[in-house]
């Protein structure tokens, strides 16, 4: 926190990040509730998210598939991406919670904090109900990913945690901001897509600010720990992200589908791309090691 007080009034400083970003929460924030159009027809020829998001695009199985298919696929996959973002949601409000515990309430630090965990109530409670109206249950993460998810809400702390959260906001923000400018995509996920960027672009500017006050100052082992955990996150989170569950429901031979999409080299490229703006920031950090480097190459982050 960056302010100051003067004479007893608390006169903030103009740099203050989380009072900007609560003036900016006030301006623009979504009901989804009432900004989506809930009753509206699915479009039958309309896709879950723009097709060369797809993690089986450019590959021989795609180019085999009929268009049904690939529109049923995509569906699948974008629900298969939204049950994973509840899932980090859900992880992501306790550890803000459990950071915020017993602080200073008229902390603008505080206050953003808590305007954020209303968001990401929101937000899930939108996810939920977009998959109802495709008519998809939620994919739900590996059993390992979710006790693995469990220790890192109860444990993960300072720039480890909020890098955790950074990881899983960045990369689905690069794909959602294709979504919803996509023609060829549902009118329900463009809307959603927008509603989640527009909101998520505060998260993430708040996210970025703590991981920078929490590691100034601090020592080698101190980058290195928190390097490592921040990457075996950015593991549990995207490997989680398409549950190979899709492919079955897609009609496909799940083991050749499982095994095109590992092997996808178009997908890898997008995965990079969706990463460029993280893996910056991680590094003006000093939270890129060569252990953490050598997880994000696997995870075609880097």
């Amino acid at each position: 926190m960056t302010s100051t007080s003067a004479t007893g009034t608390g006169v903030l400083d103009a740099e203050d990040v989380s009072l900007r970003l609560l003036d900016s929460a006030a301006q623009l924030s979504y009901d989804p509730a009432e900004d989506v159009a809930w009753e509206e027809e699915l479009d039958p020829k309309l896709y879950g998210l723009n097709p060369q998001w797809s993690t089986l695009y450019g590959t021989d199985l795609w180019n085999e598939m009929s268009e049904d298919q690939r529109i049923l696929l995509t569906r699948h996959e974008v629900c298969s991406i939204m049950s994973t973002g509840i899932w980090f949601e859900m992880i992501l409000q306790q550890m803000v919670l459990r950071d915020q515990y017993c602080k200073d309430s008229s902390d603008s630090d505080f206050q953003f904090a808590l305007t954020e965990i209303a968001d990401e109530c929101r937000h899930s409670i939108m996810f939920a109900r977009a998959c109802t109206k495709m008519g998809i249950k939620a994919y739900l993460p590996r059993r390992m990913s979710i006790e693995l998810g469990r220790g890192f809400k109860a444990l993960a702390s300072a720039e480890a945690a909020y890098g955790g959260i950074l990881v899983a906001e960045e990369v689905l923000d690069v794909m959602q901001r294709d979504w919803m400018r996509g023609e060829d995509v549902l009118p329900l996920v463009r809307t959603t897509s927008k509603i989640h960027v527009v909101e998520e672009s505060r998260h993430m500017t708040f996210a970025r600010q703590q991981m920078r006050e929490r590691i100034e100052g601090k020592g080698v082992a101190r980058r290195k720990t928190s390097a490592l955990v921040v990457a075996i996150a950015a593991r549990i989170i995207v490997s989680n992200m398409v549950n190979k569950g899709v492919y079955a429901a897609a009609g496909l031979d799940t083991d050749r589908a499982v095994r095109e999409a590992k092997n996808n080299a178009h997908h890898h490229m997008m995965m990079r791309t969706s990463s460029e703006h993280l893996m910056a920031f991680l590094h003006d950090c000093g939270l890129v090691t060569k252990p953490a480097e050598a997880i994000y190459k696997r995870l075609h982050m880097l």
